[in-house]
């Protein structure tokens, strides 16, 4: 029997390690549906949205290795980028297809017709627009080399005539897609970062993404050098536990004061796996080292010495004989000193647990990080609930925690456990969602429903953006149309054939957690949480206190005095955060 291009391509997406495609199907796209549905072995998940289909995808592709999403026509590709966008930005393999309408009517501005070449351009590593079946073939290989070889997205425009054309028995790369270099610095340069670092006594180690699977020899050359041992978001998860006794914080946007300052006062700053974006938050006066596996990452956020490419894991190994043990251990004790500090005022907020429909998020946080498995995916939304997973998440056995730490987007944490809880059901998987973020993409809490993902969806029903909310107030501006008023998030889920809990009262929250946590199936648990409960970073600027009074002023002037009151009284907790 001939086969078609989408036989050949559902083919080389297996032998590439594909387990499941996320899409809307329809026009252009059916021929690939069909292919999939006859050779079986992917599983193609229908999902509301395309832009959750490509979260999906990504976050499957950053715990598996691989991952694949498809929108069919215009429509379907402008959904997939805002997801592509992420997963680029994260470093995640995913492979897109882009289908499109036929051959003969591209460039005529037809009806759904979008150009995938110019689209995806700037959210990909790899884009190209398959024009006949070889190309098609052809294209789709290098899409899959580019994603896996570069860590990013790469996306196939496919016509839908292409799609469904015959061609001969092609070749594919097959396991050959993968390959694991050891990547180190010369022996020169590696004695060249001993010889520093011998001859500083103040060293700090601070660690991204990229020790993921360095834990281990990280830990060592902290032991040996005495040093303090900050993380950004995306590394805290692999060493932010209470028997570490190197740890200080994270330092940046969502950190802390014991993060900043040890960086700060530091001789010697190593950047280990990490392209932390907030270049405000690093020091100027220090030697700072960075390493990673991108060279074109080196000295990009900061004034970096030296830097040098390699794996974390494999460079750390051959740099540990070469630096000498450090027994001075007056400047990791000091730090150490002032983030145990932090530690005890984060409870703080916890033993307080707040009142009625204002519960303290610190407190669920807190909570949810002492009930959670000890091998528990964690997905977080950006805005303030990123902020109480900064805070109070800490690392298990195995746990992961990710969200769209490099894009920033809102709406992340549900779509992103769908593809953890698909490709790991053996695992407890734990979204942290706005109300700000679930509502933009409800409409997928039926595709976690129809097949039963046994995702725990925490909602943080503080009823306002409250990210957006705190920026307004520090620029100095009114936090206007912040507000939010949500539907019943229970009735919502249930109405889904989705198991709910609420929690109004501090008393409540520890049941509804177990009770979801316990439940075999998809979970949705909305807690009432404080408004007001937001968090400053961990520098005082003179402008986030002008931008305070500034607002005050602007109710003054408009005399609004009941506005004045309500206002002085958050601000005042916001000020509090400052000092």
């Amino acid at each position: 029997m001939s086969r078609n291009v989408s036989d050949y391509v559902v083919e080389m997406l297996v032998e590439a390690g594909v387990k499941r495609i996320y899409a809307v199907t329809g026009d252009s796209l059916n021929p690939v549906n069909d292919a999939v549905r006859r050779d079986g072995r992917i599983q193609w998940i229908h999902v509301r949205h395309e832009e959750a289909g490509a979260y999906a995808a990504s976050m499957e592709a950053e715990l598996n290795g691989i991952g694949c999403c498809m929108g069919s026509s215009g429509p379907g590709h402008v959904h997939l980028v805002n997801g592509l966008y992420d997963a680029n930005r994260s470093g995640n393999p995913v492979i897109a297809i882009a289908s499109t309408i036929f051959t003969e009517k591209l460039g005529l501005d037809n009806f759904q017709e979008t150009r995938p070449e110019y689209l995806f351009q700037d959210c990909s590593k790899y884009v190209f627009m398959a024009n006949t079946p070889k190309q098609a073939m052809n294209g789709l290989q290098t899409a899959i080399q580019h994603a896996i070889s570069q860590k990013g997205v790469a996306v196939l425009g496919l016509p839908g005539d292409v799609a469904s054309a015959d061609i001969e028995e092609v070749y594919s790369a097959g396991k050959n897609f993968y390959s694991e270099p050891r990547v180190i610095p010369s022996e020169a340069h590696l004695k060249e970062l001993a010889n520093l670092i011998n001859s500083h006594e103040k060293v700090m180690l601070y660690c991204g993404h990229g020790c993921r699977y360095a834990v281990d020899e990280v830990m060592q050359l902290a032991e040996k050098l005495q040093s303090p041992l900050g993380y950004s978001f995306r590394g805290k998860i692999f060493f932010e536990r209470d028997d570490n006794p190197f740890a200080v914080g994270l330092n940046g946007l969502l950190g802390n004061k014991s993060g900043f300052e040890a960086m700060h006062k530091a001789d010697v700053l190593v950047m280990l796996g990490t392209d932390f974006p907030y270049s405000e938050f690093l020091p100027e006066k220090c030697k700072i080292v960075q390493i990673d596996t991108k060279p074109e990452r080196l000295g990009r956020r900061a004034k970096v010495d030296y830097g040098y490419c390699g794996d974390i894991k494999s460079t750390i190994t051959e740099l540990l004989p070469m630096v000498d043990k450090k027994s001075n251990t007056d400047f990791l004790d000091t730090m150490r000193s002032m983030h145990q500090e932090l530690v005890e005022k984060y409870d703080s907020y916890v033993k307080e647990k707040g009142s009625d429909a204002n519960i303290h998020p610190e407190y669920v946080a807190y909570l949810i990080d002492k009930i959670a498995s000890d091998d528990a995916i964690f997905t977080v939304d950006t805005g303030m609930s990123a902020v109480w997973a900064a805070r109070y998440l800490k690392a298990g056995k195995n746990r992961y925690l990710t969200g769209s730490f490099n894009h920033g987007s809102m709406a992340n944490a549900m779509p992103m456990a769908m593809g953890a809880g698909l490709s790991h059901p053996d695992r407890q998987v734990i979204a942290f969602c706005g109300d700000g973020g679930i509502s933009m993409l409800l409409g997928d809490l039926m595709t976690i429903s129809q097949y039963k993902i046994p995702v725990k969806i925490i909602i943080f029903n503080n009823r306002t953006l409250g990210m957006v909310k705190l920026e307004m107030r520090v620029q100095g501006y009114m936090d206007w149309q912040t507000d939010m008023v949500n539907p019943d998030f229970v009735k919502l889920a249930e109405s889904m054939n989705i198991a709910a809990w609420e929690a109004k009262e501090p008393k409540d929250v520890e049941q509804a957690l177990r009770d979801g946590f316990n439940h075999q199936g998809p979970a949705v648990i909305s807690i009432f949480t404080d408004p007001e409960a937001l968090a400053m970073p961990p520098t005082i600027k003179l402008e986030q206190v002008i931008g305070f009074t500034n607002s005050m002023g602007k109710l003054m002037m408009n005399g609004k005095t009941a506005e004045i009151i309500e206002t002085a009284k958050s601000d005042l907790k916001y000020l509090k955060e400052l000092f």
